[in-house]
């Protein structure tokens, strides 16, 4: 399913049911997906449909009732080391500086092996790229959401993780300052490497964004594809009504 060649992520025959008091729901059923080392996947689906579920999943947040997830080789069974998480609630410690929150977490990963002078150049660094290093000292109550979901980013990309996983991590933004954080990131992608799972309701933005696309309805994965075979050959017409409900899409920008 990827267009690259070395398998990072797997996620074999995963299915996720929770308990309610109407009895079992089945939030994820049979999901296969493969996202090589270093690809950009774009998660899409209406409300509902599992998207935050198989995040959860992915940053081993929870278990899945049946199948296996796996990173590098390796079974995902909680948090690990390899894996950073950026949400829409950006979850800044209001009386902390920009650096210092990202700061907290730098020191939780590398503080057994760095001196301070090497945190502090990785925070820098961290803020550097994400075009922050004038605000470093700004609390999060003196800056706009843009500002804070970077600040967010910054701290992903400061642990230095081969994976973030992103939740609707720009879906609160205005329009403008949302395009301008897609450019960043996928410049950072482009320049960093990172493998990269970004969860969207917004057909525009994984099409924009998305150098592999995973479209999920109801739990169940409809179309795993690159932005050109979700447009031109949808696997059905659930997701040819998707497409056809988009609006002035900006396709494209992974050669």
């Amino acid at each position: 399913m990827s267009s690259l060649t070395t398998k990072y992520i797997e996620i074999q025959n995963v299915e996720q049911t929770f308990k309610t008091k109407k009895g079992p729901f089945c939030a994820l059923q049979d999901i296969n997906l493969t996202v090589a080392k270093g690809e950009f996947v774009a998660l899409i689906g209406h409300s509902g449909c599992g998207k935050s579920t198989l995040l959860n999943l992915l940053a081993g947040l929870t278990m899945p009732t049946q199948g296996t997830l796996l990173c590098a080789n390796r079974e995902i069974a909680g948090p690990g080391p390899e894996r950073a998480g950026v949400f829409q609630n950006h979850s800044l410690l209001p009386r902390l500086t920009c650096f210092e929150n990202v700061y907290l977490a730098v020191e939780r990963v590398f503080a057994a092996t760095e001196n301070k002078a090497h945190l502090k150049a990785r925070t820098d660094a961290a803020l550097a790229m994400v075009g922050l290093t004038a605000a470093a000292q700004k609390r999060p109550g003196e800056i706009s959401g843009g500002m804070k979901q970077r600040v967010g980013l910054a701290r992903a990309l400061a642990a230095d993780t081969d994976v973030i996983l992103m939740d609707e991590a720009f879906s609160a933004l205005d329009p403008l300052i949302r395009a301008d954080m897609q450019d960043q990131l996928l410049q950072l992608e482009k320049n960093l490497s990172k493998t990269i799972v970004f969860i969207t309701h917004d057909l525009d933005e994984a099409l924009r964004i998305g150098a592999q696309i995973a479209i999920l309805k109801d739990g169940k994965l409809v179309q795993v594809g690159t932005p050109d075979d979700i447009l031109n050959r949808p696997a059905n017409d659930y997701v040819a009504r998707f497409v056809q409900r988009r609006t002035g899409a900006a396709v494209a920008h992974h050669d």
